[in-house]
């Protein structure tokens, strides 16, 4: 079979190297925070901070936005904190959504599965963008920044230095080298990450011998936005298929290599296409289809044990591995991003100890850990590595079809958002709470009608939140109470951002400050409140505790907790 591959429906802008002015081969300005990889999770990281108003330095080796399939899948909760960054609306307008996915034993449905979706939603489950499109996107927004964030394409690193007070990156560009010195550095430098190496760090964990090929193919089809995946299919007898439609008509494919396959054969394209074309002959999609890109990859399930490592944090892949079948790779680095980003925004701005930053690594290592669960379980369940994982999987989907107690073993996937159980930054319950998102938590979404001064429009409860903290106060008229005016005094005397919002039982009259209506009825019951209420929200949308009728002074001692953990 001979066929031309065909490009992405996208085209990069490149960007030329920059070298800043100097003070003997030293960047003249000593930066505050330095971030290492220009990808989704750099690149959120950099948002992150300048939302916060903190200046930082991006160092990305290539000339533009990536090349190739990597990350597809944009999940309910990363939209959530893209939102946050400023760049929700490309997200949505370029990106398919969908809600589920079905899978075929043989040629039989054995699974049609649907994520949690209602109508207090306002963002869908899940979003299909290649990841030229996510960083492209981010890159934009991050270019409305161009006070706070500096971005300097093709410069490498090829050395590092870091003390108790700061590191100094020795950068490589095509129009000379030079020195930079920072405060700090977080590392977003991808699953082969130079400051990972430099420093001598091990990832720790697993590595499946199961190998896939990844093809991205140019495809005309009306065929529904939803994962598809295919066990033992007939066009491909004992491999495992998943496929995935992308914008603009393009598909991504993903099919298991047989063992025994010689890996260098297997990516060839006249071994890769006719597997394709059998595929889609399988499918019913008759359309004329080009291939764009074409690779191999290997599962990991592989973590650092600390994410901070003095003046150096990592996040995304430099930091962790996770299989691509629990769609927690990007999602899992942006959430990172959003955890890092405030709390060193902070630690920089003098309001928390440096142990804040511990904190990131307790809970982001502790994510991780939930995500390769999940990850792990899908990739045993895809891959099986060994005789009696295939035994069982062969089981699973032989009764699948007409017992249905058995289905969700085909799918193991995450679709809620990691809950910070153990972080120390929790204020544990002192009361029983019928209902409602629990210490470490993030906030379900509720629709509301928001007011800002009188005129009231429809909005949602995570629109309420804004840069540092939010007391979201459940009250009778829209008033915050008076005992607790003396909590919003003592933070804004430490200069701690905090966003008093109540949120009404009953229509607001003239309201002269920002405020929420409970118009549906559905706020109270969803969190288990009652006038008097309180729950008290970080920055990246988490829980830190809740009371049923706070003082101040115990709101108070909360953010002290925070603040220096």
């Amino acid at each position: 079979m001979t066929m031309e591959f065909a490009p992405y429906p996208f085209t990069a802008r490149q960007y030329p190297a920059r070298i800043p002015p100097q003070q003997a081969g030293r960047d003249a300005v000593r930066h505050k925070v330095a971030i290492v990889g220009g990808g989704p999770v750099g690149l959120s990281t950099a948002l992150g901070l300048a939302r916060q108003g903190i200046a930082s330095v991006l160092i990305e080796a290539d000339d533009s936005v990536c090349q190739g399939s990597r990350a597809i899948c944009i999940s309910r909760r990363s939209l959530e904190i893209i939102e946050r960054l400023g760049a929700l609306d490309g997200f949505l307008k370029t990106g398919l959504p969908w809600t589920g996915g079905r899978s075929f034993y043989r040629d039989t449905e054995v699974l049609h599965f649907t994520m949690p979706q209602d109508d207090n939603q306002k963002l869908p489950p899940m979003v299909n963008l290649a990841q030229y499109h996510i960083e492209e996107l981010l890159l934009e927004a991050a270019e409305k920044h161009a006070g706070l964030i500096d971005i300097r394409w093709q410069t490498r690193v090829t050395g590092l230095e870091h003390n108790a007070a700061g590191v100094t990156l020795s950068l490589g560009t095509p129009e000379g080298d030079y020195a930079l010195e920072a405060d700090w550095l977080v590392a977003c430098d991808g699953g082969r990450s130079t400051i990972r190496e430099a420093m001598e760090l091990p990832l720790r964990g697993a590595s499946y011998e199961g190998r896939y090929i990844i093809v991205d193919i140019r495809l005309d089809s009306e065929r529904p936005t939803e994962r598809l995946a295919y066990f033992d299919p007939p066009c491909n007898p004992g491999s495992t298929v998943l496929v995935h439609k992308q914008p603009h008509n393009v598909w991504r494919i993903d099919y298991q290599v047989q063992d025994g396959e010689n890996a260098d054969e297997a990516v060839k394209p006249e071994n890769v296409l006719p597997r394709v074309q059998s595929l889609l002959d399988m499918m019913g999609e008759r359309g004329a289809w080009a291939p764009i890109w074409i690779t191999m990859y290997k599962a990991n399930a592989l973590t650092l044990e600390h994410y901070r490592h003095g003046r150096v944090m990592f996040a995304g892949d430099a930091a962790h591995l996770v299989p691509i079948f629990g769609v927690r790779g990007a999602n899992s680095g942006i959430d990172d991003a959003d955890n890092v980003a405030w709390k060193l925004a902070w630690v920089v701005k003098g309001l928390a100890d440096f142990s804040l930053l511990d904190s990131y690594s307790s809970e982001r290592v502790a994510a991780t850990h939930e995500n390769l669960s999940y990850g792990t379980k899908s990739t045993e369940f895809m891959a099986p590595p060994s005789f009696a994982f295939e035994l069982m999987r062969t089981a699973v989907l032989g009764l699948a079809e007409k017992h249905a107690c058995v289905r969700s073993l085909i799918n193991p996937r995450q679709s809620s958002a990691i809950t910070y159980t153990e972080s120390p930054l929790n204020v544990a319950d002192q009361e029983v709470w019928r209902a409602g998102p629990a210490p470490g938590a993030v906030l379900p979404e509720c629709p509301l009608t928001v007011f800002d001064e009188a005129k009231g429009v429809p909005g949602h409860l995570t629109g309420l939140l804004g840069t540092g903290l939010t007391a979201l106060c459940f009250t009778a008229d829209a008033r915050v109470p008076k005992k607790l005016s003396a909590f919003a005094d003592t933070m804004r005397a430490t200069g701690v951002q905090l966003d008093m919002v109540p949120i009404a039982v009953e229509r607001p009259l003239d309201p002269t400050s920002r405020c929420a209506w409970d118009d549906t009825g559905r706020a109270f019951g969803m969190y288990g409140a009652s006038v008097g209420s309180v729950y008290l929200v970080r920055p990246d949308g988490h829980v830190l505790g809740r009371w049923q009728a706070p003082d101040a002074g115990q709101l108070t001692a909360a953010v002290g907790r925070l603040l220096h953990p």
